[in-house]
């Protein structure tokens, strides 16, 4: 098995298509078609089912396809650690993070990292902690920073708690806080209000969602589906409350009104993880260290 064939498997795979496959390689589509039939009798298996002008994958290309993806992952990882200049002054880090930490958390960190190495490329992946784990396992991302615990049957990957943060309420400044008075909101004094609710597949949205329901009741929703900038929107349109991170509160809170949650409250466990087989290259360690540090 060569590494090129690996290449021109995953370039049919992902075209469906042997002619633009052979033009997304630069190979004349003779000779991928010659390499992908000698990959085939290599494993002994057929690896699609060519009919005209349709190209599937057989089951054993779809159990092929996740580990080809991953060794030309890693080897493209090894290519750029490889041609990293001494000291740090060049290479990349792709770095996943959910967009609340994005708001929240990295913006200050980055700005040091890249007056520090102005050489390295930063790669932001702004996505749920799900989407990031899948990511970190195909060999996508260096690092992403998510949320615990990770999800069921979650792949082998290190991770090293960052920190514990507070959730809190946001309102319009002219709204009513829900349970004013009590020296903070309940998550009980959330029932009946009209919440501003993140897409699924968002950590809070799961977090908040539960402790209502771990409270008696199901939320009720003004508005659903955004992404944090407009959830923040929305909230300050007066379309109703919604529970975030402090972080992301104290940043973006200009026309917000910002109310803690009463003890025992809410809170979210960040950690920054990375694959457990295959150590982050030299900038990625680099920006590891500086999150943990900082």
């Amino acid at each position: 098995m060569q590494f090129q064939q690996l290449q021109y498997f995953v370039a049919v795979a992902e075209t469906r298509h042997f002619t633009r496959a052979a033009e997304l390689v630069h190979v004349a589509q003779p000779s991928l078609s010659q390499q992908i039939k000698a990959l085939e009798r290599e494993l002994g298996a057929d690896l699609f089912l060519r009919a005209r002008g349709n190209i599937t994958l057989t089951d054993a290309g779809e159990a092929l396809l996740p580990l080809a993806r991953r060794i030309l992952a890693d080897a493209d990882t090894a290519r750029h650690e490889v041609q990293e200049l001494a000291q740090l002054r060049g290479g990349r880090v792709r770095l996943g993070a959910t967009p609340s930490l994005c708001t929240g958390l990295l913006p200050d960190v980055l700005r040091t990292f890249h007056d520090r190495y102005p050489g390295i490329q930063l790669l932001i992946e702004e996505s749920g902690s799900h989407d990031l784990v899948r990511e970190l396992a195909r060999g996508a991302l260096d690092l992403a920073l998510i949320v615990l615990p990770l999800p069921p049957a979650s792949p082998a990957l290190t991770t090293v708690e960052l920190l514990r943060e507070d959730l809190v309420v946001v309102s319009a400044p002219e709204a009513t806080v829900p349970g004013r008075g009590r020296g903070g909101v309940r998550i009980a004094d959330l029932e009946g209000e009209r919440l501003v609710m993140f897409r699924h597949g968002y950590d809070l949205r799961e977090l908040t969602v539960a402790a209502c329901r771990s409270a008696g009741f199901e939320p009720s929703f003004a508005v659903e589906g955004g992404e944090m900038d407009a959830v923040l929107g929305f909230v300050r349109a007066g379309l109703g409350v919604a529970v975030v991170p402090r972080m992301v509160a104290a940043r973006s809170g200009r026309g917000l009104r910002v109310t803690p949650l009463a003890k025992p409250g809410l809170h979210r466990t960040i950690a920054l993880a990375h694959r457990s087989d295959v150590a982050p290259p030299r900038a990625a360690r680099e920006l590891q260290r500086m999150l943990l540090e900082r």
